[in-house]
């Protein structure tokens, strides 16, 4: 009951606004409006367009999408303050936007492409031609010659809250300077635009109900355009997946690629490691041969430890110069003093060295009679 009554009582207050004023309350309601979805804006449609952002209405089946939309302006030297959602008395109330001279309070939201929260930045008004800021509007610069480039910061939170005040809404508050301009002469919404409004409510595909926040139509280039706007949508969704698929072609090529030259580098290395290996071959093959000698070398040193003597054993190697023993013809070759005729002087030093020559061969001839002198 005390719904009805307020209700009832901000129906009133809508007809007690005056007539040159378009901030009214609309409706008001106690279910919040849900999250701006996020789009992107259309393609200007030619000069004397201005923006004007989407929002959520509600109608007889609930919330629904208003797409944003470029709009011919009523006349020369207005700009478009948006309508908001805005909680008071514990009810949600709608005030409608408008065209005035300024840009007035519409909630600090954030509708973007211009509308940050506070005032617009997307474009101003030049001796009766408006000028586009491209730096926040979809301009064609090769048909709209009336632009300029200037970067917007904006001072507030961006988010997609779409509603002021209340439980998670937007906290802010009209300055004193858009006080006075909410009493200025406004101009109400065009017939284009509450066409495009009624467009909106009367397809299914863009209540919330239905689309739980993603609306069919975000945006149109011009207002009621929804087919052209629908089917851009969906050749867009169709030739998505394809530069998704391509992406993906691309990525699964670049792939192969690496792998591939992983491959290759792999293979090169493995048949530089082959090809090193012959040169390792070798001393591996080296380290069986020195322990098979090491083997033997051990009953060798066995039999060593078993003699008696050792070191007797080291003169035979010695004994292997015998064959230099059996050179002893040498010495058999004496005939060679029979020079010493020729060399008169020398025959006894000769001799000498001869005699001491003689002596090896005894020992030689007795190597077990040695054994016991060596000791």
């Amino acid at each position: 009951m005390s719904s009805n009554i307020r209700s009832l009582t901000l129906a009133l207050a809508m007809f007690a606004v005056p007539a040159t004023s378009f901030a009214q309350i609309g409706i008001s309601i106690t279910i919040a409006p849900p999250e701006l979805p996020v789009y992107e804006q259309p393609v200007i449609p030619g000069d004397g367009y201005l923006w004007t952002p989407g929002y959520w209405a509600y109608g007889d089946d609930g919330y629904f999408w208003v797409p944003g939309t470029w709009v011919q302006p009523p006349m020369v030297g207005v700009l478009w303050t948006p309508g908001y959602w805005g909680w008071s008395d514990g009810v949600y109330a709608f005030n409608r936007g408008y065209w005035g001279p300024h840009i007035g309070f519409y909630g600090g939201v954030n509708y973007g492409y211009g509308y940050g929260g506070d005032g617009y930045s997307g474009g101003r008004w030049n001796n009766g031609s408006f000028a586009y800021n491209r730096a926040v509007n979809n301009v064609n610069i090769s048909s709209i010659h009336n632009t300029y480039n200037e970067t917007v910061v904006n001072n507030t939170n961006v988010n997609r809250v779409s509603f002021n005040g209340g439980s998670g809404g937007i906290s802010a508050r009209p300055t004193a300077e858009q006080q006075t301009f909410a009493h200025e002469n406004h101009v109400a919404p065009t017939a284009a635009q509450t066409q495009h409004e009624q467009t909106a409510r009367a397809n299914p595909a863009q209540r919330d109900s239905v689309n739980h926040g993603h609306p069919a139509v975000t945006a149109t280039a011009r207002p009621g355009d929804f087919k052209a706007a629908a089917a851009e949508a969906k050749t867009s969704a169709e030739n998505k997946p394809g530069e998704e698929n391509k992406a993906a072609v691309e990525n699964k090529a670049a792939t192969e690629n690496k792998a591939t030259a992983e491959n290759k580098a792999a293979v090169e290395n493995k048949a530089t490691a082959e090809n090193k290996m012959p040169a390792r071959a070798p001393a591996a093959a080296e380290r069986p041969a020195a322990v098979a000698q090491s083997h033997p070398a051990a009953p060798a040193r066995t039999a060593q430890r078993s003699a008696p003597a050792p070191h007797a054993a080291a003169p035979r190697p010695q004994a292997q110069p015998r064959p230099e023993a059996q050179a002893r013809p040498q010495p058999v070759a004496r005939p060679q003093p029979q020079a010493r005729p020729e060399q008169a002087p020398r025959p006894q030093v000769q001799a000498r060295p001869a005699a001491p020559q003689a002596r090896p061969q005894p020992t030689a001839q007795h190597e077990g009679k040695q054994e016991p002198e060596h000791h």
